[in-house]
């Protein structure tokens, strides 16, 4: 039987959405005010998922005092009052939509939960606009 256990989190970030190749005109006709030169910034909040088998000696699925510290290290430590563009290297060639950021935050965690575990992240970067991945 497979359970599903979940941590919510939150961090605080600045960013821009543009293309470099695209000129200031061009950024601002498909980005609107997401793509202002001097950055804007979200209260994000994110709900990690794990799903697996409960442990017959625990009774746990996976210890939630463990993910708690995960998700600080890993992705509160990184991103919390970051400007993603300037201070996050990954971003520096990848445009940091919430879409990007998902995934970025995914790839992190998957490194360091084990494979027996199906994770998914869902990110809100407002309250009604939020994404998952992977998508189900």
């Amino acid at each position: 039987m497979d359970v599903t256990v979940s941590r919510k989190a939150h961090f605080n970030a600045a960013h821009r959405l543009y293309n470099k190749n695209w000129s200031d005109q061009e950024n601002s006709s498909e980005f609107g005010k997401c793509s202002n030169p001097n950055y804007h910034g979200h209260n994000y909040e994110l709900i990690v998922n794990i799903t697996g088998k409960i442990n017959d000696v625990t009774g746990y699925v996976y210890d939630l005092g463990k993910l708690k510290n995960l998700i600080k290290v890993e992705i509160e430590d990184r991103l919390d009052h970051k400007n993603l563009n300037l201070d996050v290297k990954y971003f520096s060639e990848i445009n940091p939509t919430a879409e990007n950021i998902c995934v970025y935050i995914y790839n992190l965690l998957r490194k360091k939960i084990e494979d027996d575990f199906k994770i998914s992240v869902i990110l809100f970067e407002t309250p009604r606009n939020f994404v998952k991945y992977p998508a189900d």
